[in-house]
């Protein structure tokens, strides 16, 4: 993996209001971290950060820091740890380097990428369902893989693929569960299904009990109350 060069200074200012300042004149706050060693406060162009974050490594690049202002180690070989964006802007906030030795491996995370046509799909017209969207690996930092690809074409319909069936570049170690799924191929849902079934918490009508109807009482009769069973006729004298 190639190195990128990005120039920075030294940041004296501290706190919420200087780092807001350095904001809107285009610069971006950053530390720098390595174990046993006091964090390193900088301050970077966003153009020039953008630049660095563009590339096919995406975050995971490598950089050589060039410090301006540094009276010691003025080279650091740092990875891009985390970086801050305004939510609804997606404007840079602030940046965190993590120092590295080329010679030690390191873990990160790197993006998994599907290669080919799975024959569950092509045959069968399933689903292809992509599972895990990063793999941790360790590697040395010029082992660090862009993207990981997986070949897809041989999963069949009702089948997956796992952790354990990924081929790893060399030099790169996996450390994810090794049964965990990335892909899948699941049958299609007919549509017959999608009616029959109702939508998770839809309501179903409650059912409505309709009471018989009372006739209308005769003229000049009162209606029998509501529980009061009708008297009986009563009966005729037989005729001698």
């Amino acid at each position: 993996m190639d190195f990128v060069d990005l120039h920075v200074s030294l940041r004296e200012e501290r706190g919420k209001q200087p780092n807001k300042k350095l904001r809107e004149g285009g610069v971006v706050p950053a530390v720098v971290y390595k174990k046993g060693e006091d964090t390193l406060s900088l301050r970077i162009s966003s153009k020039d950060l953008l630049k660095t974050l563009h590339t096919e490594a995406g975050e995971n690049v490598i950089v050589r820091l060039h410090v301006d202002g540094a009276k010691k180690r003025k080279e650091r070989m740092v990875i891009i740890k985390e970086v801050q964006r305004d939510p609804i802007r997606d404007h840079l906030l602030h940046v965190d380097f993590q120092e590295i030795s080329l010679t030690e491996t390191l873990k990160v995370k790197v993006p998994i990428a599907g290669k080919g046509e799975a024959i569950g799909v092509k045959q069968d017209g399933g689903v292809l369902q992509h599972v895990m969207w990063e793999a941790e690996v360790e590697c040395l930092p010029t082992n660090i893989p862009e993207k990981i690809e997986v070949d897809v074409t041989n999963i069949k319909i009702g089948e997956s693929l796992y952790v354990k069936d990924i081929i790893a570049p060399e030099g790169v170690k996996i450390l994810d569960d090794p049964e965990a799924t990335v892909f899948s191929v699941e049958h299609p849902k007919k549509v017959e299904d999608l009616v029959a079934a109702p939508a998770e918490g839809e309501l179903q009508e409650p059912e409505v009990i309709k009471e018989k109807k009372e006739e209308p009482a005769e003229e000049g009769e009162a209606a029998p109350e509501k529980d009061e069973k009708p008297a009986k006729p009563a009966k005729e004298d037989k005729k001698e």
